[in-house]
């Protein structure tokens, strides 16, 4: 099917904006005054997102966001500080420095990766040394304190199954194959928790725009939505959105990989089927403030799942 690259981006807050009282905190947590800061791209967040330079020759990356713009991603921002906090050694994710919350605005600083995104359209080198970091990755066990798979968004066609129902939803804008089918959808996405579940730590959320290419191999960025689930979750979520920014055919991909090869095919299928209607349930929802292009993004994914899901089924 055709690509559609859709950017990953919010409406991004320079440094500068966040009011002084924030700033002098987070410096006084820091031990040292912020000279120069570079905003980054990438990414949903609607607040700061930039590599600053202290002066004490320090560089750190730092991520901030006010309850008031966007008390979602607020709320990520403190589940990303618990959840980081479990990450075991050797875990190739920026360890976290320090924190600032005083209700409203929530700020992460994390050591700065000396890294990049991968290119996009992505790029076959780049891929390969993405995928064999997945592998790396699902080698590290789940440490105790990160959950299992639960609801967290998902559940999107047994919502979507009951508006309809009800008569509060036509089921416009859906494929034609997804509405003969949304009943046998929502039903199987009810056992995508079981399908899921495992042992090894996921990312959950993994995307071009999470991820920073190293001289060692690749290092995952954003990890609130890490929990314990299939060593194959994280390579699952990630092929929509790989192949809608240019990447390969995710059933090939999936099947020639070493996690897909070990995965059980009921289980793939029924956890795809509950991907699949985050994405393109989550893109029926109105644009949240300062994401223009998340629904468009989650639009764009889902229809990649979707064919993937179309092929299994």
């Amino acid at each position: 099917m055709s690509h559609t690259i859709v950017p990953a981006e919010g409406v991004r807050l320079p440094w500068e904006g966040v009011p002084d009282h924030v700033r002098r905190a987070v410096e006084a947590e820091l031990g040292a005054a912020v000279v120069a800061a570079v905003t980054q791209t990438g990414g949903f967040s609607p607040g700061v997102a930039a590599r600053l330079r202290l002066d004490d020759g320090r560089r750190v990356f730092v991520k901030a966001v006010s309850a008031e713009t966007n008390d979602i991603s607020a709320r990520m921002h403190r589940k990303e500080a618990r959840k980081v906090a479990l990450l075991p050694p050797g875990t190739p994710a920026p360890r976290l420095l320090g924190s600032y919350d005083d209700g409203t605005w929530v700020v992460l600083v994390f050591e700065e990766v000396e890294g990049r995104q991968p290119h996009i359209p992505w790029e076959r080198d780049e891929l390969r040394r993405v995928l064999a970091a997945l592998g790396e990755l699902a080698r590290i066990p789940a440490p105790d304190g990160v959950h299992a798979p639960r609801e967290d968004g998902f559940g999107r066609w047994r919502e979507i199954v009951a508006a309809y129902d009800a008569g509060e939803d036509d089921l416009h804008g859906l494929d034609p194959w997804v509405r003969d089918r949304i009943h046998e959808l929502a039903e199987r996405e009810d056992r995508w928790a079981v399908a899921a579940a495992g042992d090894t730590l996921a990312h959950g959320d993994v995307r071009a725009d999470n991820i920073l290419l190293t001289a060692d191999g690749a290092v995952f960025v954003d990890w609130p939505h890490t929990l314990r689930a299939a060593p194959w979750f994280d390579l699952l979520i990630s092929l929509p959105c790989i192949a809608m920014q240019g990447g390969p055919d995710p059933e090939e991909t999936f099947a020639a990989h070493p996690l897909g090869r070990d995965a059980d095919p009921d289980d793939v299928t029924t956890v795809l089927v509950a991907v699949t209607g985050l994405f393109l349930g989550g893109a029926r929802l109105p644009a949240p403030p300062g994401l223009p292009t998340l629904r468009a993004f989650q639009k764009a994914q889902g229809d990649q799942a979707l064919a993937w899901l179309r092929k299994r089924l």
